[in-house]
């Protein structure tokens, strides 16, 4: 843990208001808890029981770790009442007075701040001005992506160099500059916002961004040094970022339910390897036409399926985005599940040999600890930088075929190209190569979060790298 100081370094965690990043967010909280330090999130109330439920064992352990509100100003930004959260946020018009709504957080910020000094702020990327608030009272402002190595290489490259102004075409193939591998990428797969600026908030949001991020005290990276060895080196080598890799964070306190899912169970009556697990993350929103695809092509492929969708059933209400006595077909073969699922569990279960998958760091990163091969569907964000890591460099997953970043929607997949895909990772020598390969990452994970662990080093190394920072700010 470093030298001994008297004074306990006090963090606060400010995430952004979207599951898939509080998530990590608060198992980043609860990590620095465990190992002494006192840790406060900063969040608003709409997330307080979610939060105060999560960290209920860690505080019966004795570790610090608290929870500050703060207000959100939803009817100021003509937002509809209680949406607080992305995941809420169904439509891009809608999604753009969230993003104004966030950017007027900074005096909130501020008076928490002044009020408990702390150590240091580490905040959410999407919060580009608060490194600008902290400096105001000589804290030093982490950053968290909540992305891998590989992606924030090709972030910055992007900037850099602008390769996609130099090719004739969105679907014209160009190779990403100065990388340690070669890897191809279309212009149409390139985020909205770094293909133009296309004057939306989120563009004058990621231009904030890349303006602050030098100005930050550094980066933390939910991911490990082994699975990415060149891109953790790029990134602070060549590119010139500090940053921190502590992760895979939530294999440090796994989370447990003591009620066992109904989806377990029927897992437990399957052979290993043979279920394939279909979920997008809680903000993509295919149409009808889409999942009727999905639905065809599962069928098609032939595998046994656990599928979660954003859909409620209503009853009396024929669903067009089913086949015709799917589910009664299905029945015992595959599983639909209308909201929430278990998903650790789940890709953790030996009866599960495939994801398919939207490429989230999060989703992509447990199925990387759980050394299970993926099938490849990004729809938006960083998605289409984390295919190319899986598919390309750890080689433990197969493309779905998606040409086009379309945020919410994704482009348009048919289900011959799903069930050729599936069964590439499903079955056959080529299977088995990727299950290999993805089991052997998942041991390097967790060895990553053991005493002596890379990412355990790593994490040391900031503790003693704040402690320094107090010190000297201190005796200034």
């Amino acid at each position: 843990m470093g030298s001994k100081t008297h004074h306990q370094l006090h963090v606060i965690f400010f995430p952004f208001m979207a599951k898939g990043h509080l998530v990590p967010a608060i198992d980043m909280a609860k990590l620095f808890a465990s190992k002494g330090l006192k840790a406060t999130m900063l969040i608003t109330s709409y997330f307080t029981p979610f939060l105060s439920e999560s960290i209920e064992r860690v505080r019966d352990s004795g570790a610090q770790i608290d929870i500050l509100n703060i207000g959100f100003p939803t009817a100021e930004f003509g937002l509809p009442e209680g949406v607080e959260s992305l995941d809420m946020a169904g439509t891009p018009e809608i999604q753009q007075k969230f993003f104004r709504a966030c950017g007027k957080l900074g005096p909130q910020l501020a008076q928490i701040l002044e009020l408990h000094l702390p150590d240091c702020l580490v905040a959410d990327v999407f919060f580009p001005w608060a490194t600008d608030v902290a400096a105001e009272f000589g804290i030093p402002r982490l950053l968290f992506h909540g992305t891998c190595h590989f992606s924030l290489c090709a972030f910055v490259t992007m900037y850099l160099y602008e390769p996609h102004t130099k090719v004739s075409s969105d679907s014209e193939p160009f190779v990403i500059p100065n990388f340690p591998d070669q890897i191809e990428i279309t212009r149409s797969q390139l985020p909205e916002f770094v293909r133009r600026d296309d004057g939306s908030e989120l563009a004058r949001l990621i231009k904030a961004v890349r303006e602050v991020e030098p100005r930050t005290y550094g980066v933390l990276v939910n991911s490990f040094y082994e699975l990415e060895p060149g891109y953790a080196d790029h990134y602070r080598r060549f590119l010139g970022r500090k940053a921190w890799h502590i992760g895979p964070l939530f294999l440090y306190d796994k989370r447990i339910s003591s009620d066992e899912h109904e989806c377990l169970k029927w897992l437990d009556s399957k052979r290993p390897n043979s279920v394939l697990y279909v979920s997008f993350g809680s903000l993509a929103n295919f149409g009808d036409k889409q999942l009727m695809e999905i639905a065809t092509g599962l069928e098609a492929s032939g595998k046994e399926f656990i599928w979660v969708v954003r859909r409620e059933k209503k009853e009396g209400v024929k669903e067009e985005w089913l086949p015709g006595g799917f589910e009664e077909r299905m029945e015992g073969k595959g599983l639909v599940l209308r909201g929430w699922a278990p998903q650790i569990p789940i890709l953790e279960h030996q009866a599960v040999g495939g994801f398919l998958t939207h490429c989230g760091w999060n989703s992509t990163l447990e199925s990387v600890c759980a050394g299970v091969p993926m099938v490849t569907w990004p729809v938006s964000a960083e998605q289409f930088y984390n295919e190319k890591l899986v598919t390309r460099i750890l080689r433990i997953g197969v493309e779905v075929g998606a040409k086009k970043w379309k945020r919410l929607v994704g482009d348009f997949v048919k289900r011959d190209a799903i069930e050729r895909a599936v069964s590439r990772v499903m079955e056959g020598e080529e299977a088995e190569g990727m299950r290999s390969r993805a089991k052997g990452l998942a041991e390097m994970a967790k060895s990553a979060v053991k005493e002596g662990g890379s990412s355990v080093l790593d994490l040391n190394a900031l503790f003693d790298d704040l402690r320094s920072a107090r010190i000297a700010n201190d005796s200034s």
